[in-house]
């Protein structure tokens, strides 16, 4: 499995009421596509989220967030951790 941050935008102004409702929707059916979404962030101002995932590939991250409605803009593969 490979990690993947995604990057939304367009989210101007989302709080963080917001972004728990997002991430939880996304942990509501991530199994069903073999993801794991392990933390997201989000900038109110500039309406940029990142999310931070484990999946057998992008598409599959994309997937999900198309189903529970916030489809990502980026989805970029994270290969090196420190």
């Amino acid at each position: 499995m490979t990690k993947y941050m995604d990057v939304h935008y367009g989210m101007t102004g989302i709080t963080a009421e917001q972004l728990k409702a997002a991430h939880n929707a996304d942990l509501a059916i991530e199994k069903e596509e073999r993801v794991h979404f392990e933390r997201a962030w989000a900038d109110p101002a500039s309406g940029t989220v990142y999310c931070l995932s484990e999946a057998p590939s992008a598409e599959a991250v994309q997937r999900i967030h198309e189903r529970t409605g916030h489809p990502a803009s980026e989805i970029h593969p994270v290969p090196l951790t420190v």
